[in-house]
């Protein structure tokens, strides 16, 4: 097996981000509507956003006006481009459903095909027009760039794993020279103002444009910080909220950083055991523990010789991002074997991400103003030093990496407001879907959302593994509690939990 494997895997993780930011509740409210702007235009959605090939496009696109500065609301504006998948069955229509695929920084214009060509039950794309965006920053919203080049070795969402002071000391360099980039490339003072709270005020100016009194919304990964602050600042124009697979705030922050660690090791024996039933074919470990030894070894061995320009972070890295989904762990089988084979190192030159840099810049870019702008971060180097060490013996298959430091540390820009507070006041309207066993929103994101939300929300949980429970799993009894919220509005009595 190639190393080629692992480019996809890397790069997806990279633009898959769980993060959110916030603000106060003090400046858009539905109490105070701007005025409803002129009627949408809706065109061909943009070139490489997804459309069936037989038959006209249904997928249509159109652009928003926003304000940059919602403290300004009259000064300048920025366009954010949403695209629309609409309901089939006028008679059932109930509004829209407002979508976010998490980041903050992928693009979401085509989520809408996406979810429906993954098997989104039919009623609920009867009942809502589905809306899938650009937030602003991202893609074809005003982009904003830090100007991320090949010759820097960034990895986006998750910082590397620190094997040693050195990597510790070059992951600190590395994070200043982003830093540094990102408020050199700010020239005209947009950066602050790519935030969860100023996208969470974009969704609703999003619901206005489209003539709608109320929106529903479903936001996985990073989308559930985005979903809890719009819930929050806007409890009077939101309809129905499902929040999937969650950071556990309105924001990213250390701590939700280093759960990805904790997440690991939950979801890392649900890979182990599969490959340990799978030992006489890929010889990995005949029972879990072997397995897991494995992953040392391997990491250990790249440590020392990177095979094909794959050295250890990378490995941990991509092995990682394999656990976001079951239907991964064949290809990470092969992969493993792949350098169980080489062990000692057979170099081919290769990066293993070469030139996918700067097509990730807009997303890395989009990923740090958002965590780094949301709430302040420490500037202490050796409160992360300490966090490494900490976590590389908690968490030993990933803690090195999570507790690392990040560009937020180093960051230039100063928030435009704090981080928005949950608003546990209001309608029952949040429902919370979780794996039991998830790599990066491990099942406490959920639970602490849950506890914030008081009674505004209810827990469901899934005992399975990966990223993403609603179409993106398989967990018939979810799909059936999800979708029944959405089309009928039945809410579980109480939290609950589908085996």
């Amino acid at each position: 097996m190639s190393f080629r494997v692992f480019r996809p895997t890397i790069i997806a993780l990279a633009m898959a981000g769980v993060l959110v930011t916030g603000c106060t509740q003090s400046s858009t409210q539905s109490s105070d509507q701007p005025q409803l702007e002129p009627p949408l235009q809706w065109t061909a959605c943009p070139e490489g956003v997804e459309n069936p090939d037989d038959g006209p496009p249904r997928l249509q696109c159109a652009t928003v006006p926003v304000p940059l500065d919602y403290e300004n609301p009259d000064g300048t504006r920025i366009d954010v481009t949403i695209s629309r998948l609409p309901s089939e069955n006028p008679d059932t229509r109930r509004g829209v459903l407002l979508l976010n695929p998490g980041g903050p920084g992928g693009t979401g214009l085509d989520q809408p095909k996406f979810l429906e060509s993954l098997g989104m039950p039919k009623s609920v794309l009867d009942t809502y027009d589905l809306i899938g965006m650009d937030t602003r920053g991202v893609g074809h919203s005003s982009p904003i760039s830090c100007g991320f080049t090949e010759d820097l070795e960034y990895y986006g969402a998750v910082p590397p794993y620190a094997v040693d002071e050195a990597a510790f000391a070059e992951q600190m360099a590395t994070s200043k020279e982003v830093a540094e980039r990102c408020a050199a490339s700010d020239e005209d003072g947009t950066l602050r103002h790519v935030s969860t709270a100023n996208m969470a005020r974009d969704l609703d100016r999003i619901r206005l444009a489209l003539g709608e009194e109320q929106a529903s919304f479903l936001g996985y990964s990073y989308g559930t910080a985005l979903g809890a602050a719009y819930a929050s600042m806007f409890p009077d124009t939101t309809d129905r909220i499902v929040l999937d697979s969650n950071i556990g705030d309105t924001h990213l922050d250390r701590d939700g950083l280093r759960r990805y660690a904790q997440g690991m090791e939950e979801t890392f024996p649900d890979f182990a055991e599969w490959a340990a039933n799978e030992h006489d074919r890929y010889g990995l470990g005949a029972t879990a523990e072997d397995v897991r030894e494995t992953y040392f070894r391997i990491a250990d061995e790249l440590d020392k010789a990177p095979v094909d320009g794959i050295n250890g972070r990378l490995f941990r890295l991509s092995t990682f991002a394999t656990l976001y989904n079951p239907l991964s762990y064949e290809a990470a089988a092969e992969s493993w074997k792949y350098f169980t084979d080489r062990a000692g190192g057979v170099s081919s030159g290769d990066s293993a991400v070469g030139d996918q840099a700067p097509a990730m810049d807009n997303n890395w870019s989009v990923f740090l103003a958002v965590t780094c702008n949301d709430i302040e971060w420490p500037n202490d180097v050796a409160t992360y030093r300490q966090a490494v060490e900490d976590d590389r013996t908690t968490y030993p298959l990933f803690g090195a990496a999570a507790a690392n430091i990040m560009p937020c540390a180093f960051w230039k820009t100063t928030p435009s407001e704090p981080a928005v507070s949950i608003d546990d006041e209001g309608a029952a309207d949040i429902l919370i879907a979780q794996h039991q066993r998830d790599p990066v929103t491990p099942l406490a994101g959920g639970q602490l959302l849950d506890d914030k939300f008081g009674d505004r929300s209810t827990l469901l949980t899934v005992d399975g593994s990966g990223h993403g429970v609603f179409v993106l799993g398989k967990n018939a009894c979810a799909q059936d509690v999800v979708a029944g919220y959405l089309v009928d509005g039945v809410m579980p009595s109480d939290d609950l939990t589908c085996r």
